[in-house]
């Protein structure tokens, strides 16, 4: 009978983590992933994943595939960069006697230091930190704050941002951004329309 009860226990473990919460479908929405990739154990899982703003644009068409990756790359550099908010220790990180430092941390730290000064280019390339597309992109795309959010805590000279103002800002911060990246492809006279 014990091994009928710990079986019941691990099966309800189990069905558990094969779909979220409630708790966790109320943060937003989530999709399973449409292939199945390995979990830490080897086994073959297709885990959920938040879908994010970025996605959410790009299957709308309202950014393009190349938006998207310029503001994929930001959001990596700024997270070596080391620019969140809030951080939790780091445990994984060896540490010197009684110093604090982290054993080679000049290279650790040229690595911070170059994806500071590469996420401070992109900032300024899209009109720099007090502007509506710097402060999105911050937020946004770095911070990996709702556009939401972002729209209703933001005030230019006075007025409130919309929703669909603050996605047509995030829209053209990302294409100034892919410019800046260098992922955009060069117009030519047949693009227009006469």
């Amino acid at each position: 009978m014990t091994r009928r009860i710990s079986v019941r226990k691990n099966a309800t473990a189990t069905a558990e983590f094969d779909s979220p919460n409630n708790e966790r479908r109320q943060r937003g929405p989530i999709e399973q992933l449409p292939r199945p990739i390995a979990d830490e154990t080897g086994r073959s899982a297709r885990p959920y994943r938040a879908v994010d703003t970025l996605a959410t644009m790009e299957r709308r068409g309202s950014i393009t595939a190349r938006m998207r990756q310029a503001a994929e790359d930001f959001r990596f550099r700024f997270v070596i960069a080391q620019l969140d908010p809030l951080r939790a220790l780091d445990y994984s990180r060896p540490r010197d006697g009684g110093t604090g430092r982290a054993r080679g941390s000049g290279e650790s730290g040229l690595r911070v230091e170059s994806a500071r000064e590469h996420v401070w280019r992109a900032i300024m390339a899209v009109g720099g930190p007090a502007s509506p597309g710097g402060s999105c992109l911050w937020h946004v795309v770095g911070w990996e704050r709702s556009l939401k959010e972002w729209a209703l805590e933001q005030g230019w000279n006075g007025r409130r941002v919309s929703q669909e103002a603050a996605s047509g800002i995030l829209a053209a911060a990302l294409g100034a951004l892919e410019t800046h990246y260098g992922h955009s492809t060069t117009l030519r006279k047949s693009d227009f329309v006469d």
